[in-house]
């Protein structure tokens, strides 16, 4: 782009210190959410840990209704992060993040400096009260957030936001849990979630100049308060002008003042918080250089990756996708439903950039009501009276790529068939073409904010569209846009690679999963030789696949709901003229798994 706005014309900040913990943090937290339905072999893990020459570090005694006090039985994923990220020198939380790594499986390196990591006091380290004033199922309620909290990092869209929203609210009914909450997301994905202590809090509204709004009854944000902060501050990361760029960044600024290796008190005790390593007091950690790049701070990724997370497509066939998302610059994931093309088009996104850099990755939804005004540039109300021109969520990804042209930048569309995409790219459409990315081949925009602007889209922006071919409602995709889109169509995978790997992930015995198999694939069959459907109406294998490490102890009255509450009302919809096929596809269904 060229002259876009007369803003962003500083060069962005230079990161102020080595955030080198985070692919540690984030790897404990993926190892850690195993643990969920496994809490008595982590009970014994970590007092084995207690027994060690370390031991004294790690004490987790709980007091009963009598006054006597006991080995505690039962932990919440937080608190266990707490154990490494309290009052400790350097030293000691090395030693215990070590223990914890060894007992969780993490092969991350154990972090040299805790730069910017926000600690709990030593004396009120725990999320979750003794046994004389817990409630039942509070531990159960912050295991569910922290589950929650990671789905959300890993595949952000509405349907897993809002099940955050509901386990974050739920979860500030736990008595200790208040801001807290907050440190403990931040510790699991450092840079999808800020923290909101009182040194940051200040920051926020002073520095970035961002309000914080608290209506919990407890006096701090509910969901929508903080998703609307990290919105706010993510947009704000954007701007060149901005002295922080993430969330590390941020938590480390607001705690510079603080002298070398000394403690700050917060502004509330019940946060539980105490200080953080602002500059960590070991010298030879304080020599280290700054990050010179911000990829270094993320989790690399690649296609490795992609099939070691569930992918049922061979690295050859993400070879070849890849491939082509990095020459058209455009890709479209299509196929029937349930194929998991959200899924692999967040994770595609992530192995064209090498790393799970969430920051540079736009997702939107097209919807018959989506505009150009809207996705690409548009007046709005400004605040106070009158109108201003505003850019779209487009417009605000080409401008930061062109900023950061040596990083790929990700712009995910699903269902990019359900608007009108030739009128919401509008002029973008020409712009799209991989042979239009320089600024000689620069257009004026319906828009435009003076009669010399011209915009054009840097090579290092990349498009990634979903899109369901069995929804009838949708008419054919333009040809214009066809021409400017590598298409890849996704197909059921019910195989043998399928089977394993639920039966490795989700310990569902080989017997019930080829039943299931065999069941599917029949009704599959019948849809495609459907004269009013076809094969683009069969049903996809992310209606059969648990996420990885789920824990399912009645196989079989899984797949009964599966069926029951999912495919049937999809079935009922493709034969909605032919009711007793539906009815007769679900007994093929369920023939085998009565309870």
């Amino acid at each position: 782009m060229n002259n876009m706005t007369d803003t962003h014309q500083n060069e962005a900040p230079e990161v102020k210190a080595h955030f080198a913990w985070t692919p540690f943090y984030m790897a404990m937290a993926d190892k850690l959410l195993a643990f969920r339905n496994r809490r008595k072999e982590l009970m014994a893990g970590l007092h084995a840990i207690g027994s060690t020459a370390a031991g004294h570090l790690v004490v987790l005694n709980d007091r009963f209704s009598d006054g006597s006090t006991g080995p505690l039985q039962d932990i919440c994923p937080f608190t266990t992060f707490a154990l490494f990220n309290r009052g400790l020198s350097v030293e000691n939380r090395q030693k215990v993040a070590e223990q914890l790594a060894r007992l969780l499986g993490v092969t991350e390196p154990v972090p040299q400096s805790f730069d910017g990591v926000p600690l709990v006091i030593n004396q009120n380290s725990w999320f979750f009260a003794n046994s004389t004033l817990r409630t039942p199922g509070d531990l159960d309620i912050l295991w569910e957030v922290f589950a929650r909290a990671l789905a959300y990092a890993d595949l952000e869209n509405e349907e897993n936001r809002t099940a955050f929203a509901r386990a974050y609210d739920n979860a500030l009914t736990v008595r200790m849990v208040k801001w807290n909450l907050t440190f403990g997301l931040f510790w699991i994905r450092p840079l999808f979630y800020p923290t909101l202590d009182g040194a940051s809090r200040e920051y926020i509204e002073e520095k970035l100049h961002i309000p914080v709004v608290a209506s919990s009854p407890k006096g701090c944000c509910s969901a929508g308060d903080y998703l609307a902060v990290r919105r706010s501050l993510f947009e704000r990361f954007w701007e060149s002008s901005s002295p922080v760029h993430s969330f590390p960044e941020l938590s480390y600024a607001a705690w510079a003042p603080a002298e070398s290796g000394t403690d700050r008190d917060t502004d509330n005790n019940e946060d539980g918080a105490a200080s953080r390593q602002a500059a960590p007091a070991d010298p030879e950690v304080k020599a280290q250089d700054p990050a010179p790049d911000h990829a270094s701070q993320t989790e690399s990724y690649s296609i490795d990756s992609i099939v070691s997370d569930g992918s049922f497509l061979t690295r050859e066939k993400l070879a070849q996708i890849l491939s082509r998302l990095r020459l058209k610059k455009n890709l479209i994931l299509q196929g029937p439903p349930g194929t998991g093309k959200t899924w692999l088009a967040r994770r595609l996104a992530y192995a064209l950039m090498g790393t799970k850099d969430a920051s540079r990755i736009c997702a939107v939804q097209f919807h018959p009501n989506l505009s150009y005004e809207d996705f690409v540039r548009g007046w709005r109300p400004r605040s106070g009276s009158g109108l201003e021109l505003v850019d779209g969520p487009f417009l605000q990804m080409a401008q930061k790529a062109q900023e950061n042209p040596d990083r790929p930048h990700v712009v995910l569309i699903e269902e990019i068939n359900r608007g009108t995409p030739a009128q919401i790219f509008g002029e973008m459409l020409t712009l799209l073409e991989a042979d239009k990315r320089e600024e000689g081949q620069a257009l004026s925009l319906s828009y435009s904010r003076s009669d010399t602007e011209r915009v054009y889209l840097p090579p290092n922006l990349y498009l990634i569209g979903t899109m369901n071919i069995a929804d009838r409602s949708l008419a054919l995709v333009d040809l214009a846009l066809r021409r400017r889109f590598a298409f890849v169509t996704l197909e059921p995978v019910l195989d043998d690679l399928w089977q394993q790997w639920v039966q490795e992930q989700c310990a569902i015995s080989a017997d019930i999963l080829a039943e299931i198999r065999k069941s599917l694939q029949e009704v599959n069959r019948e849809i495609a030789e459907d004269p009013q459907l076809g094969p683009q109406f069969r049903l996809g294998h992310s209606f059969v696949t648990p996420p990885a490490g789920a824990q399912i102890a009645d196989a079989r009255a899984w797949f009964r709901d599966i069926v029951e509450t999912e495919i049937v009302p999809l079935l009922n919809e493709y034969w909605y003229d032919a009711p007793q096929k539906a009815e007769e596809a679900r007994s093929r269904l369920l023939q085998s798994f009565a309870s």
